[in-house]
Order: structure tokens, then sequence, then C-alpha cells
């Protein structure tokens, strides 16, 4: 295998590793956006990197926790974090 196969794999796993993080992180915003949430109106980056970066501290701690990637209590842990911070967002 050549350097270049191994720094493609470990860049694949990074990416599918932050994923999930991604597409609540996205979804959310979203949500935001279309209920008319003052803060994702007007600072839709800040709204979205702020669920981004909670859902990928929360997938490093439950890998930290569990010593597996992917638990299922990591996932749901993922869904409360960044459903409270929308809710956050959503009051702000």
């Amino acid at each position: 295998m050549s350097f270049l196969d191994t720094l493609f794999q470990v860049l694949w796993h990074i990416a599918n590793f932050v994923a999930p993080a991604c597409g609540m992180a996205c979804l959310l915003s979203l949500a935001l956006r279309l209920r008319g949430s003052r803060a994702a109106t007007h600072d839709l980056l800040r709204v979205w990197s702020t669920l981004f970066g909670l859902g990928v501290a929360v997938a490093l701690l439950g890998m930290a926790l569990t010593g597996l990637d992917g638990a299922m209590a990591t996932y749901a842990a993922l869904v409360f974090v960044t459903g409270s911070a929308s809710a956050w967002f959503a009051k702000a």
C-alpha cells in the first residue's frame, strides 16, 4: 500500500467520522432558518459552525468513553446536544 493510499484512507475515515455532526448541523441550521430564528437568519455560518463543533466534540468524547467509533449512545448524545443548542438558538 502506498503512502497516498494510506493518506486517502485516513482522510476518508475522518470525513466519515464527522459526517453525522455535519449532517445534524446542516439540518438544524436549515430548520432554524426556515423557522425564522433571528440568530440563524443573520449569522447562519456561526450557528452552523457552533452546532458542527458541538457535534464533533460529542463524537470525540463518545469515542473516548466507549472505545468505539459510532456507538449508538454517541449518536443519541449527538442528537441531544445539537438539539439542545438548536433550541437555545431558536430562543436567541
